[in-house]
């Protein structure tokens, strides 16, 4: 039986996601959240003509030649309006973010000016509108600024600010639930024992699901016993998680733990095995309204699985529309041999070569080698049955890091 396709993977992965509940929370707790609907302005910024320098409110009429010497009427500070007009002849002096007297239209900066008493000499001419922000310079109220779909940034949040909104309707953060089973694993500090080795995918699963926005629940490590791992299981549904992700046992050893623990939960199983390497094993499936990822525990199969199809999965939940992993193009830096009927997804350097970027893979890609990985500036896809290459031939990446 043909093994199912990445393409085939995601796209079941996604069809059984939908967005989570929107919510209304509250201005500063809404960084990387995502919109669930468009956001317009209530308000229209600046909501007056102001003054962008300091200097004197005048009109364009009177310092159309200069020097020019008028009688200063008032003073304008920001938050003070100057009630009176500004006539023929006269000036008020103001202040940055000052709102323009009525009948003025121009701001002469402080440094063209000299002052004594009540009198201003404008020893420069000045055009209309000159230091001036007009009315709506910004935005004006009604004005969709923020769309659905789009994740939050710090300069959304000040923007979202100065349209007048306390609180943003956002999806609430999906909260992931993370452990691994295997007698081997230790943590990190601890010596290991006789064929065991030191736990560490969990720390990059959790990582990499923080940076999309997930709250990370980490529930630890399980030895390889059916009980305890039900009771892992369950232990997530409790915490109310929205995904659970297992590391090893997702395979067909007699201590491969993981699906046999799904399934007596009630697990029902959309996929076990694709035509992917590194990542053959990886699981997928619903458990009531919890989605389950069960991926490989090879670190370098582990991690590339969570890229291709967890943060996606995360991104639909959390109600973003960039989905997908973006690809780009480059041109390979070494030889590299025929593809058999899996897509290879290859860990590889990149460098600025004359025609753009070189991508270099690792001349050893083994699934556990955690080095490499580091190492790596991107992922070379190659699809199944792809044909001899030659360094300087075109390849399609994915960047690692954005």
């Amino acid at each position: 039986m043909a093994l199912l396709s990445v393409a085939g993977a995601l796209e079941q992965v996604l069809a059984q996601a939908e967005p989570l509940p929107a919510d209304e929370v509250p201005l500063a707790e809404a960084d990387s959240l995502v919109l669930a609907y468009d956001l317009e302005a209530r308000r229209t910024q600046p909501p007056a003509d102001v003054s962008a320098m300091d200097g004197y409110a005048v009109r364009a009429a009177d310092v159309a030649s200069a020097p020019v010497r008028l009688k200063v009427i008032g003073e304008v500070a920001a938050g003070r309006p100057f009630a009176a007009s500004v006539g023929p002849g006269e000036a008020a002096r103001i202040f940055t973010g000052g709102v323009l007297p009525q009948a003025a239209d121009t701001v002469v900066i402080q440094e063209l000016t000299t002052r004594d008493g009540n009198v201003v000499e404008v020893q420069k001419p000045a055009t209309l509108g000159r230091n001036v922000r007009p009315r709506g310079l910004d935005f004006r109220a009604g004005d969709r600024l923020l769309a659905k779909g789009h994740r939050l940034t710090p300069r959304d949040l000040q923007l979202a600010a100065g349209m007048n909104h306390p609180f943003l309707p956002v999806h609430r953060r999906p909260k992931l639930a993370l452990f691994a089973t295997g007698d081997e694993l230790v943590p990190p500090g601890q010596e290991p024992g006789p064929g065991q080795i030191v736990y560490s995918n969990g720390f990059a699963l959790a990582a990499l699901a923080r940076s999309e926005g997930a709250t990370v629940l980490d529930l630890g490590v399980v030895g390889d016993k059916l009980d305890d791992t039900i009771a892992r299981v369950r232990r997530a549904r409790d915490l109310g998680a929205d995904i659970l992700v297992t590391t090893g046992g997702a395979s067909v050893g007699e201590y491969d733990l993981v699906q046999k623990a799904f399934t007596a939960e009630g697990m029902v199983l959309s996929f076990w095995k694709i035509a992917m390497r590194p990542g053959r094993p990886l699981m997928h499936g619903k458990l009531g309204a919890m989605h389950v990822l069960g991926l490989p525990g090879n670190p370098v199969s582990s991690y590339v699985c969570a890229f291709l199809f967890l943060v996606p999965l995360i991104r639909r939940l959390a109600g973003r529309s960039d989905l997908v992993q973006p690809t780009e193009n480059a041109v390979l830096g070494c030889d590299l041999a025929a593809n058999d009927e899996r897509a290879d997804y290859l860990r590889a350097t990149l460098s600025t070569g004359t025609n753009g970027p070189v991508a270099t893979p690792f001349p050893t890609q083994d699934s556990s080698m955690m080095a490499p990985l580091a190492k790596s500036d991107c992922l070379v896809v190659r699809e199944p049955y792809a044909p001899p290459a030659k360094a300087g031939s075109p390849c399609t990446i994915m960047s690692l890091d954005g």
